[in-house]
């Protein structure tokens, strides 16, 4: 019955959330970088936030020092949202929020180089994560998967964190799914909502790892994860500023450049992430070389593409400024 409430209530805050954008005219305007071209309200991923206030509130304000850090980011990105901030202001808040989730770890004692690679780990979650907002269902439908496999992982192979905060983070991506997965998307997430939900992975995969103590589990993210890192590398070779943004991601070349729909590479990532979760689980005992495998797969089959069709996005950009 709770989880019924919940759901009708984050379905109502998104309703009332589109009319406050509505009025203050909270968009999107697509511009050379967008995978879309139509104005799309923003922000709509503040209901991840609402839902994490939710089972705050509900389940005895666990975890504390992750809420007010989620707070923090969240709150700067829906200003970012609103009006762009500078990049001092948005990278302290950032960095403020990371140290409030180690302290939640019981992180800050460890060595220095520790703590530096695990913010290195953690910024890059979030920023990937930001670039999932521009394919419509991208963010939702693979989250959907994220979310799903932490609570499968939590509740039938090692107990890591309360069960509640994923359930209501599962809701949340219903109702966003309901507005987002669709051929024309009625809201994207919005910074607030890319980085409140990269927030809460950070923390649900820093759980999962840091009391398994196995990093096998980092493989939940591989096929965005390999998109991500590959194409750092490439805009690296070719010379590029990877601190501004771009759409040379695979995902956004199957959706800009080979003009497939974006809900069918939304459902790919997803369904291949599922499937390489499940092979993660069962092969759990040879975790490493399992990831090894998957990830030289996934490399491959970027390099193949990107090797094939990358041309393609020259010619658009060039289409497109003409």
């Amino acid at each position: 019955m709770i989880y019924i409430f919940i759901l009708i209530s984050l379905f109502l805050a998104q309703i009332i959330y589109f009319k406050i954008a509505n009025v203050l005219n909270i968009i999107d305007k697509p511009n050379e970088r967008s995978s879309h071209n139509y104005i799309t309200l923003l922000g709509g991923g503040v209901i991840f936030y609402f839902a994490i206030l939710l089972y705050f509130v509900l389940n005895g304000f666990q975890y504390t020092w992750f809420f007010a850090g989620l707070t923090l980011i969240s709150t700067i990105s829906f200003i970012d949202d609103l009006k762009p901030q500078s990049s001092k202001v948005r990278l302290t808040i950032h960095l403020i929020s990371m140290l409030l989730l180690f302290y939640q770890f019981g992180m800050l004692a460890l060595p220095w180089y520790f703590l530096l690679i695990a913010l290195i780990l953690s910024t890059g979650i979030l920023n990937a994560y930001n670039f999932m907002d521009g394919i419509n269902g991208m963010l939702g439908a693979f989250n959907v998967v994220v979310f799903g496999a932490l609570w499968y992982i939590n509740r039938y192979v090692f107990y890591f964190v309360d069960e509640e905060m994923i359930n209501y983070l599962l809701l949340a991506l219903i109702v966003f799914n309901i507005f987002n997965f669709r051929q024309k998307a009625r809201c994207f997430a919005g910074d607030v909502g890319a980085f409140s939900l990269g927030f809460a992975v950070v923390f649900l995969l820093g759980m999962l790892i840091i009391k398994s103590e196995n990093f096998i589990w980092i493989g939940i993210l591989t096929v965005y994860g390999v998109d991500t890192i590959l194409t750092i590398i490439h805009r690296i070779f070719l010379k590029e500023n990877i601190f501004i943004a771009h759409r040379k991601h695979l995902f956004q070349l199957l959706v800009n450049e080979l003009r497939l729909p974006h809900l069918f590479v939304s459902f790919l990532y997803a369904v291949i992430q599922l499937l390489i979760i499940i092979g993660l689980i069962v092969f759990k005992d040879y975790g490493y070389l399992y990831l090894a495998v998957v990830i030289v797969i996934l490399s491959l089959t970027y390099f193949f593409i990107k090797k094939k069709y990358y041309h393609l996005h020259h010619t658009c950009n060039y289409q497109e400024k003409k």
